[in-house]
């Protein structure tokens, strides 16, 4: 699809201020769409893409946005890089299934509804097995991520519509400089604390931002793409090898070690985060991103990292 015959196609992109949202914004804009982004609060200045404030919950006047529209993105979901209180559990999973509802009925009251609708879903829904390399084919696991992840696809089934192309992304570790976890770890590793983090085999599954946007860019265009995926490069690693190439990207010539208990202390004391985020992890492949061609520009960790840190 050339760049002439996109203009004027409007993207919707729900949850669209934050990191990752404002870089697949920008990438859009770049390829020719219109986007629009779904916040509840209005733009600041800088932010690409049209807003339009909801409330994540309810069918309001930024349904109209969606009339017409080329596509629908869903990235809504409150941060899980928080300490899991019974109340910010049940923030993460409201957030990420009443959003998905309000699109799933805003556009039952549409003449012309989107073709396609982009779902974000979380590779943390297959848990955290020590040594299992995971694929869209293995079983899901077992606590409170998988049953988010399990809840926010089960509210996306009912909410698109028959004949509406839908694709779910299962997304890893975004790698990127404006947001995310990798801008607290590159700080962490620059003071000197890059080291390891509990016993280091546990898996880190990532992908770079710009191959996150391009598979949304996929999943909008390519009309033979459906059904779920997971968003991860190719070539996971452990922990202890991801902080030792987050210590090179970065130049910093030590790295301490963190044992677990150190962390499970440290962790909701001093960064107000869960430590399990950092203890746990998962390797993930996809296997029918491999099995369809796509070509990722960043397979290798080290030159995902270099790319950000300008080595």
């Amino acid at each position: 699809m050339n760049t002439e015959a996109r203009d004027a196609k409007r993207v919707v992109i729900a949850g669209g201020s934050g990191f990752l949202g404002q870089n697949l914004a920008e990438h859009l804009v770049g390829l020719g769409y219109d986007v629009v982004v779904l916040s509840r609060r209005s733009a600041d200045g800088g932010q690409v893409g049209r807003f339009a404030v909801w409330d994540g919950r309810t069918v309001g006047e930024w349904a109209r946005e969606l009339e017409g529209a080329f596509a629908i993105v869903n990235l809504v979901g409150r941060t899980v890089d928080c300490v899991k209180t019974p109340d910010h559990c049940d923030e993460i999973l409201r957030s990420r299934v009443e959003a998905t509802r309000a699109l799933g009925e805003a556009v039952r009251g549409l003449d012309a509804a989107p073709g396609v609708w982009a779902q974000m879903s979380t590779a943390h829904i297959y848990g955290d097995p020590p040594e299992l390399v995971c694929d869209e084919d293995s079983a899901f696991g077992y606590g409170l991520a998988p049953t988010v992840g399990k809840a926010w696809e089960a509210a996306f089934a009912e909410a698109v519509l028959p004949g509406m192309r839908g694709v779910i992304l299962r997304t890893s570790f975004v790698l990127g400089k404006g947001g995310g976890a990798l801008t607290r770890l590159a700080k962490l590793a620059r003071l000197g604390f890059g080291g390891k983090i509990g016993h280091g085999k546990q898996g880190m599954s990532w992908i770079h931002e710009r191959d996150m946007s391009r598979l949304f860019e996929r999943a909008i265009e390519d009309e033979s793409m459906e059904g779920a995926y997971i968003a991860t490069a190719p070539k996971p690693v452990s922990n202890a090898e991801f902080m030792r190439a987050l210590r090179r990207a970065v130049r910093a010539p030590i790295g301490l070690p963190a044992a677990g208990w150190m962390v499970r202390i440290g962790a909701p004391l001093f960064l107000r985060t869960d430590a399990e985020l950092a203890l746990y992890g998962r390797y993930c492949v996809s296997k029918r991103l491999e099995e369809e061609g796509f070509r990722f520009e960043f397979e290798e960790l080290g030159a995902a990292l270099g790319s950000l840190f300008g080595k």
